[in-house]
Order: C-alpha cells, then structure tokens, then sequence
C-alpha cells in the first residue's frame, strides 16, 4: 500500500491536491508562476544599480563644490579682515595672499609649495572707495577646481569660483 503524504509515491501530489480540492494542473501553474517571477529583483537592481551609482557620484561632487564656494568665502573674508586693519594693508598683497593660502590648504590644486597667487588661487588685494565714500579693502579670490566626473546637463568637468570681499578700512 502506497502512503499519500510520501514523496516517493507518484500519486502523493495528486492525492493532496484532491484532499483540498485543487487539481494537479493548478499547482503547475502555481509552480511556473513561481518560477517567472524568479530574478525579478535581480533585474531590477541591475537596472537601477547604474542610476543609483551615477546618482551618488553627483552628490559626492556637489559636496566637493558646496566645501570648495564656503572655504573660498571664509578665506576672502579672512585675508579682507586682515587688510581691513589699516590704509597701509589694505593692498599688501603678500600677506592676503598668505592668508588665503592658508585657509585653501584642503582643497585641492592648491600645492604645498610658496605660493604667488597669480595661478591658483589668484589673489588680489587693493585700497578702493567703498559704497559709502570712505576708505575700503578689496580682496578677490579665484580659484578653478580639479577635474571631477562630469554629468551632462548638470555638472562641468572644472568650475572657477569667484569671490570678491569689501571691508571698510578700520583706522
């Protein structure tokens, strides 16, 4: 005698499928609607996975230009805090360039090395008339960032940074 619930006994798929009341052609469609629905998630994560990758790629480089703009400010507004001291400073470019330097050291393309700040960054420091009539510092800082992946439409492969910072002269 063959048992029914044995997986060896060929009429045991049959004899459960009676029991409640299912035929043997409705668990093989069962069985190939499985089956079809295998891999799903592995084809959707090979069609997602470029998108997600390029997707993170743009914000690490949108946080490189978002660190690059605040250092450039911090860094203008330091070197014109210094020039601002006296009519004597206000165009001693030597030391703004200092300054600046100093405060770009992070980023890149900015070298170890002494620095004239006529490549990058370029620095100038002048004396002007401010907005208001009285004596002013000028700084501006340029400063071209290093290649990084571009995203077309959205991202250049360099971007140049300006800034330019009035201070009036505290005398």
């Amino acid at each position: 005698m063959l048992d029914p619930h044995c997986p060896s006994d060929p009429d045991s798929s049959s004899a459960g499928a009676s029991a409640t009341g299912e035929s043997r052609a409705t668990l093989t469609r069962g069985n190939l609607r499985r089956r079809r629905t295998r891999g799903g998630a592995v084809l959707e994560l090979a069609l997602l996975s470029p998108w997600v990758f390029f997707l993170f790629i743009g914000v690490l480089d949108w946080g490189f230009y978002g660190y690059a703009l605040i250092s450039m400010q911090a860094a203008a507004r330091s070197a014109v805090l210094f020039t601002s001291a006296s009519p004597g400073a206000a165009s001693n470019l030597t030391n703004a360039c200092n300054i600046v330097v100093g405060e770009l050291r992070t980023l890149p393309n900015i070298g170890t090395a002494p620095n004239d700040c006529s490549s990058n960054p370029v620095v100038t420091a002048t004396a002007i008339t401010g907005p208001d009539g009285a004596s002013a510092a000028q700084v501006s800082v340029r400063y071209q960032s290093i290649s990084l992946i571009p995203i077309p439409g959205l991202l250049a492969k360099q971007f140049t940074f300006n800034r330019v910072v009035i201070m009036r002269i505290r005398s």
